[in-house]
C-alpha cells in the first residue's frame, strides 16, 4: 500500500483501513505464536502499512490545526 494511494482515501476510509490492517496484524501475530505462519515477511509489510496510515492521518490533523490557527 503506497502513501500516495492512502492520501486519495477519505478520513473515514483511512480509519476503516486502519482497523482492518490492525486486525490482520493481530491475526498474523497469533499465527506466528502457534507456528502456523506462511509468510513471515507479511508482518513487516503490515507494520509499515499501519505506520503509513497513521502518518497520513496525522498529516491531515496537522493541516486542520494549521487551518484553524491552533498551531
Amino acid at each position: 500500500m503506497k502513501a500516495k494511494d492512502l492520501r486519495d482515501l477519505t478520513t473515514e476510509e483511512l480509519v476503516q483501513r486502519h482497523d482492518d490492517v490492525r486486525q490482520e496484524f493481530f491475526n498474523l501475530r497469533i499465527q506466528r505464536a502457534i507456528g502456523q505462519m506462511e509468510k513471515p515477511v507479511r508482518l513487516r509489510e503490515i507494520r509499515r502499512d499501519l505506520a503509513r496510515i497513521k502518518t497520513v492521518v496525522r498529516e491531515r490533523e496537522r493541516m486542520a490545526e494549521k487551518e484553524h490557527g491552533d498551531g
